[in-house]
């Protein structure tokens, strides 16, 4: 079977959109036996996500997978927008949501979600405070906006590192799930555990976040470094991992291209960013 992959297109941002373009062109063009979507296409608001599934011409089974970025709106009620509205605008295209929906291709079992995070990726070296990452505002960024104040109020817990750090992760002003990070991403791996236990005897898998530390970029700066907490967690790659079934895994997310073996599961991070796209075809 040949599996085309992609992930983070972000058609609707400025800087990513003609090569996004490009990226579709040669996905029309392309043949094979089934098409994957790990997440990103485009926001949740307006109607970038059906413009771009739209223009994807594909004749053959269009899996897709949601990523944050699907989840970014302005509606108060994020949770709604990602169990609800987008699975029916999805597939109403002809799309399939993977998300608690595993299906069967050519006798290969696809499963897929959209993952998240719970922060265990964050470098312990940095000694932020865990109150700083649920709220998606390093302490430097905090100090320097009024509305998080409160957040330094223990202040002598902070380094002096990290007060020069100044960063904000964009998911805490776009996504309103009305529970923490870690309850969303428990239901998030049940789901997960329920789409393995109804599949076949052989599974690819598909999930935005990045669910192995082999699969992270390199570190950085100190900056760059902040945002590991928000790129995924290995609760996801040890749930996936412990099915001797799962035969491939495929995120994206961090936007930076690394393919490994973790155990018996060939992982691929697509890799695709901003500036930057990859179409992959995998014989499977």
């Amino acid at each position: 079977m040949r599996l085309i992959v992609t992930a983070d297109l972000h058609v609707n941002h400025a800087r990513s959109r003609p090569l996004a373009e490009k990226a579709i062109e040669e996905i029309n063009q392309t043949r094979g036996d089934g098409l994957l979507l790990v997440g990103d296409t485009a926001t949740g608001e307006g109607d970038a996500l059906e413009e771009a599934l739209s223009r994807i011409t594909f004749d053959g089974p269009k899996l897709f997978v949601a990523g944050n970025h699907e989840l970014w709106s302005r509606q108060p009620d994020t949770l709604a927008l990602f169990e609800q509205d987008l699975p029916r605008r999805v597939e109403a295209l002809g799309w399939h949501w993977l998300e608690g929906r595993p299906i069967a291709i050519s006798g290969v079992s696809f499963v897929g979600s959209v993952g998240w995070y719970d922060y265990s990726f964050a470098p312990p070296s940095l000694r932020i405070p865990h109150r700083f990452y649920a709220a998606k505002i390093s302490p430097g960024a905090a100090e320097r906006t009024e509305e998080w104040q409160n957040l330094l109020e223990e202040a002598d817990d902070v380094p002096v590192s990290a007060m020069e750090i100044v960063a904000r992760w964009n998911d805490g002003k776009h996504v309103r799930l009305g529970m923490s990070d870690e309850d969303f991403l428990g239901a998030r791996l049940a789901q997960l555990q329920a789409s393995l236990d109804g599949s076949g005897d052989r599974i690819v898998a598909a999930v935005h976040h990045v669910p192995f530390a082999a699969l992270l970029p390199p570190r950085a700066t100190p900056t760059w470094d902040f945002a590991r907490a928000y790129l995924g967690t290995e609760r996801l790659g040890q749930l996936l991992a412990a099915d001797r079934r799962v035969s491939h895994l495929f995120c994206g997310h961090s936007h930076f291209p690394i393919e490994t073996t973790v155990g018996h599961v060939r992982a691929i991070n697509i890799g695709s960013g901003y500036r930057q796209k990859f179409v992959k075809t995998v014989d499977l």
